[in-house]
């Protein structure tokens, strides 16, 4: 549904580019009309990570370093789509996701040939806000964690800086460690705000570097004014500091195909995979019925604000917004006034010691070793002993679920 011809037609419209012009500071904490919000929030986006999980379980059954660099590479490439273009297939143009609140969760699993891989999602943060992710695979023991933030800024268009890493583990065959891979995330902007139909251009470049010794870098493209396609990118895989010495690269589209080749190589004949996302249907992820959620998940947190989003009433959307925003900043106060402060249930702040992945890897991508903690509230690893814990609870009764909605959702 285009932005310009939904309530209120291109005036509204207007007047909310004129409001984004007109904002100093971070974007992130500008309330954006109900006409342009997804029902969908950001702790779902996690999910973007692992839509093809036979493609993220893949390097753990490949014998040689250099390969399983490369089919990380590749694996990586096969979820820019779903993280960034998926939402303009599905609506029509790109909308603002809702603002998760602290606490928000989202689990769900993916059943195919890989077998069961599992997401787990937490927004760990809220001032700034930050997202935490872990997702395994659970026949091969292929783990992906990371966490970020966003920070939005208004420079003729919408820019998105994007804040945190993921690291990969990927068990090796015949290897006495696991393979580990630190990833960086590209920096995004938002064409088409001036016609009503926005999507996401990705600009600058991301890196992987492994602990194997393999850096891969991704450069990102848009279409300029004389030449160029929409979201294309160029990446080369080499060892880590011999950045001349590529081992492969990969050129195309990242929504549409790209092609995988040997060395610097450019010439057709040396081709060794076309990925075409069209011919390769993402995964299911299989999510829990709403009424077995706990009340923390994101859907059913969220439910009466979809509800309103789905049947276009602006009103209902604002008030249980309201509802919400509101429980949260009194449970806040209360956390302040008890000298307390919010559990995480899956995650954890690394305070102990420095952390190991960044600071011999992070050096290789320009990543500082605390993660750039300050700006997401913490350098955030995923807790195997609170996940043994939340799994090992009983559910909660119907009666705890009521209160919990009560206190923390206003519900």
């Amino acid at each position: 549904m285009n932005s310009q011809t939904n309530n209120g037609g291109s005036s509204s419209w207007g007047a909310f580019l004129k409001s984004i012009a007109s904002f100093n500071g971070d974007l992130s904490s500008l309330t954006a009309p109900p006409f342009i919000l997804s029902s969908t929030s950001l702790t779902e986006f996690s999910s973007y990570w692992c839509e093809h999980p036979s493609i993220f379980a893949a390097p753990a059954k490949e014998s040689d370093p250099a390969k399983r660099a490369l089919l990380v590479l590749k694996w990586f490439l096969t979820t820019l789509k779903q993280q960034y273009a998926s939402r303009s297939e599905q609506y029509g143009n790109e909308k603002k996701p809702l603002n998760p609140f602290l606490g928000e969760l989202f689990l769900g699993k993916w059943e195919d040939d890989a077998g069961t891989t599992e997401l787990i999602s937490e927004q760990v943060s809220h001032h700034p806000p930050a997202t935490a992710y872990s997702i395994t695979n659970l026949p091969t023991g292929v783990h992906l964690e990371g966490y970020n933030a966003q920070k939005a800024s208004f420079s003729k268009t919408i820019n998105i800086k994007q804040i945190g890493h993921a690291v990969l583990t990927v068990p090796a065959p015949s290897a006495k460690e696991p393979d580990t891979y630190l990833i960086t995330l590209p920096s995004l902007h938002i064409e088409g705000l001036i016609f009503g139909s926005p999507f996401i251009e990705l600009e600058g470049a991301s890196y992987i570097t492994s602990s194997t010794g393999y850096t891969a870098k991704i450069d990102y493209a848009g279409k300029g004014w004389l030449s160029g396609k929409k979201n294309s990118f160029t990446a080369s895989l080499y060892p880590t500091g011999k950045a001349q010495d590529v081992l492969f690269n990969v050129s195309g589209q990242w929504t549409k195909t790209f092609e995988i080749r040997p060395g610097a190589s450019k010439g057709k004949d040396n081709l060794i995979e076309t990925w075409d996302p069209a011919q390769v249907p993402t995964t299911k992820l299989t999510v829990a019925p709403i009424e077995q959620q706990h009340p923390l998940e994101s859907r059913r947190a969220w439910a009466k604000v979809a509800a309103a989003i789905a049947k276009g009433d602006l009103d209902a959307v604002g008030q249980e917004k309201s509802k919400i925003e509101n429980a949260q900043r009194e449970m806040r106060a209360k956390e302040r006034a008890e000298g307390r402060m919010w559990q995480r249930r899956y995650f954890s702040v690394r305070t102990d010691a420095p952390d190991h992945v960044l600071t011999k890897l992070g050096p290789v991508v320009g990543l500082a070793d605390d993660g750039d903690a300050d700006k997401t509230g913490g350098l955030w690893r995923f807790d195997r002993e609170k996940t043994e814990k939340v799994r090992n609870q009983p559910p909660l009764s119907e009666e705890e679920a009521r209160n919990l909605a009560r206190d923390l959702l206003g519900q």
